[in-house]
């Protein structure tokens, strides 16, 4: 699994013109899935996001997790993080999971922040969103299993 994971102000997703979901403070996460990806992986990285210092304390240090400031999350499915651009102009997506398989673990991902005490908004499997979001700091971290696991 791939994550972007950016410390956000706000964030919010629309489909259609219509907000389906928003948070203040928090991650805002774009997740994508790869192929064998599963529970493992999924457990894995929210974990470590749940666990993540990102926000100051008070001298200024990022010393603090999402839990200790009360924030929230916005996770964003993006199979596009799979993408492969190192051949040619159109990117191969062939390392990204099945949708269906992709959904389900996108969805039991979001579960597993909710077990680990966040607050977690959803955007739309598979939509065209439109997503904003107010990146403080910026502060944005990729995250990748495939690498991150093997140590």
């Amino acid at each position: 699994m791939r994550a972007v994971v950016q410390r956000v102000s706000r964030a919010k997703v629309t489909v259609d013109q219509r907000v389906v979901s928003q948070i203040e403070v928090g991650f805002l996460i774009l997740l994508g899935v790869g192929q064998g990806d599963g529970e493992a992986e999924a457990s894995y990285l929210a974990r470590k996001i749940t666990g993540l210092r990102l926000f100051e304390d008070e001298v200024g240090k990022m010393n603090l997790s999402l839990q200790e400031i009360g924030g929230a999350v916005l996770v964003v499915s993006q199979f596009t993080l799979y993408g492969d651009a190192r051949k040619g102009r159109r990117p191969s997506f062939t390392d990204a999971a099945q949708p269906q398989a992709a959904d389900a673990l996108y969805q039991r991902f979001c579960v597993l922040l909710e077990g680990e005490g966040m607050a977690v908004a959803r955007g739309v499997f598979q939509a065209h969103m439109q997503v904003e979001l107010i990146n403080d700091g910026p502060v944005t971290l990729w995250l990748d299993t495939a690498t991150m696991m093997k140590q």
